[in-house]
């Protein structure tokens, strides 16, 4: 790989952790189809930058992480209801509860589950997590949260023989993915609330 191959390879990884952190502190930009598709166009350009594109995701998942856990330690709920963070407050309770229990768990599941990374942020907030458990527990979920992509981007990218038709296979396996994971927890919830009726 020559110089100018690896500066520019530098370059786009330093545009991902970019985009992931942003993501990471507004939550409507897709962060794992960015750690997908680069995956996917990494396996067709540069194979070996498969690695950098996963220590770029979990880096920017990580940054983003401290910043939303820090502004809702610092601002509180208020905060949160006012930058739309807080929208359901009997699961911000169940996760509360949960966080008390298992700390570790929680926070390693929570970035695998869609929608399930902001509330259990804020749970950790709301309730005291102290920083180092939560900057501890943190780096191997946003570490698993970025292999998990970034093999989904491989996946779509082994498969098909142009780059953009794998980062186009990746982008749509993680939308039936989160999909069908916000099916499966939305069922889950409804059933738990109809046994304890």
């Amino acid at each position: 790989m020559t110089t100018s191959v690896l500066l520019a390879e530098l370059g786009t990884m330093g545009w991902l952790l970019l985009v992931v952190l942003f993501g990471a502190i507004v939550p409507i930009v897709p962060t794992g189809a960015a750690v997908s598709g680069a995956a996917a166009l990494a396996f067709h350009n540069q194979p070996l930058t498969v690695v950098l594109v996963v220590a770029a995701g979990a880096a920017g998942a990580y940054l983003g992480d401290l910043v939303v856990y820090a502004m809702c330690r610092q601002g509180g709920e208020s905060l949160a209801r006012r930058l739309r963070w807080l929208r359901d407050e009997d699961r911000l309770a169940s996760v509360k509860h949960r966080l008390e229990e298992k700390q570790v768990p929680v926070l390693l599941v929570s970035r695998l589950i869609p929608g399930g990374r902001v509330p259990v942020l804020l749970a950790a907030a709301f309730v005291g997590l102290p920083w180092r458990t939560f900057v501890v527990a943190n780096a191997p979920a946003c570490a698993l949260w970025s292999v998990v992509y970034a093999a989904i981007g491989l996946a779509g990218g082994s498969i098909f023989p142009e780059p953009w038709q794998g980062v186009v296979a990746a982008v749509v396996l993680i939308l039936i993915v989160n999909q069908s994971m916000t099916w499966i927890s939305r069922w889950r919830d409804a059933r738990a609330s109809t046994s304890e009726a």
